[in-house]
């Protein structure tokens, strides 16, 4: 799939059971929340509207995250497994409402950030600075830090895993042993999810077991295959990928401005497109009968698709005016997606 190795980061063994979620006829639904940085806010808006209109004959067996989709995945997964569908949506709104801009310095310094991303992306020469050299990457890190921590009692994650449990997974990469890294239910942790978040040139590398983790964007964006890797009673009919970045492009990219969007936009979706792939194939087996029925089931992929272009600098724009936006597009466009199922 990848010229990449896979790590799975988990601490214990998953023990499968007889009698499942799917043994009631219900379909199992696990859901992949692509990462793109603020633009994840529609994200946010999609898990609340299915979360709000969850019909009885799913049940949701796991959710991924990468990136900013990491934060929505966790969000999710946490509220639904601690409380109920409400006290997910709520969370989800918590969260992003932490995150967005407050107050006149922060919308500043927001409007700052954002402009310099577009003049950068339109090929004017900037200065490079590392992360390393100047204060603000930290500060970012300490308020997304605080902000999760506000929100999710990570110590308290082992306590709700287990069989009966959604599988929680977000993805990163070891910069260290060049590998795609996923950590999985009682692994996630703090440092997990701020690494699947650390983009090389905005912020610094997450140490994690003496390893340093960059963003998932450059592994799997949304981790896939660990959402399959699960008893067979526990493997997902149906696939909800909630797709940020734009699949197709009309016409040819000839400015450096839509060059670098569109790069930007395949960067995204290349990992997503192999997991994919391989998922297909394994369901063309299935139908050909190659594979034990015992092991292996058919599994749907349906997406959730943006629908709307935005410049890739908007994507460290944290305006809650934008945030907003995004979030009401995705629950607009998960009610289509579920008037369509």
């Amino acid at each position: 799939m990848s010229e990449f190795a896979e790590r799975d980061e988990r601490d214990g063994p998953r023990v499968a059971t007889d009698g499942g979620a799917g043994d009631d006829g219900k379909t199992n639904v696990a859901i992949a929340c692509q990462g793109g940085g603020s633009h994840t806010a529609f994200t946010a808006g999609v898990l609340q509207h299915l979360l709000e209109e969850w019909d009885d004959e799913y049940e949701l067996v796991g959710i991924s995250g990468t990136s900013g989709g990491a934060y929505n995945a966790l969000a999710a997964w946490y509220g639904v497994v601690t409380g109920d569908h409400e006290k997910a949506i709520d969370t989800l709104d918590a969260i992003w409402d932490d995150l967005s801009t407050d107050g006149w310095a922060d919308r500043m310094m927001n409007q700052w950030v954002t402009g310099m991303s577009r003049l950068e992306s339109s090929g004017l020469p900037m200065p490079s600075v590392s992360p390393y050299q100047i204060p603000g990457p930290e500060v970012g890190k300490e308020r997304i830090t605080e902000t999760l921590e506000r929100h999710i009692d990570f110590e308290s994650i082992p306590d709700f895993c287990g069989l009966e449990s959604p599988e929680l997974v977000v993805g990163t990469v070891d910069v260290n042993g060049g590998c795609f890294e996923t950590f999985t239910n009682e692994a996630v942790t703090p440092e997990a999810v701020l690494a699947s978040a650390a983009v090389p040139n905005l912020f610094e590398a997450v140490e994690i077991h003496g390893h340093y983790h960059w963003d998932g964007l450059f592994s799997q964006n949304p981790p896939i295959n660990a959402l399959m890797s699960v008893p067979p009673e526990r493997k997902p009919d149906e696939l909800w990928i909630i797709q940020i970045n734009p699949q197709e492009f009309e016409g040819e990219p000839d400015t450096l401005d839509v060059i670098a969007d569109r790069r930007n936009e395949l960067s995204g979706n290349i990992s997503l497109n192999q997991e994919l792939h391989f998922v297909e194939r394994v369901n063309d087996w299935v139908e050909a009968g190659y594979l034990p029925d015992s092991e292996f089931s058919h599994t749907e992929v349906r997406r959730i698709e943006m629908g709307e272009r935005f410049h890739c600098s908007t994507k460290v724009d944290r305006d809650r005016k934008f945030l907003d936006e995004l979030m009401q597009l995705g629950h607009e466009r998960a009610a289509q997606f579920l008037a369509e199922t």
